[in-house]
């Protein structure tokens, strides 16, 4: 990706951002800390569902031998 494509990318996101400071005001920390709970329960579920797969296929494989 070129320079300019780059800076233009990081300006949009830039604007965005500052809109939306702006529109949410104060309530601006609630809905991050909203946002970033909801990623962390998300990443934290899969995570399990990982672990979980992998010891039913280790068990598999056991019980294979």
């Amino acid at each position: 990706m070129s320079t300019l494509a780059r800076f233009l990318v990081y300006m949009f996101i830039g604007v965005v951002v500052i809109f939306l400071a702006a529109v949410l005001g104060d309530n601006g920390p609630w809905y991050f800390a909203w946002l970033v709970g909801t990623v962390m329960i998300v990443l934290i579920s899969v995570s399990g569902a990982v672990l979980l797969d992998t010891q039913e296929d280790e068990q598999t494989r056991a019980a294979r031998r």
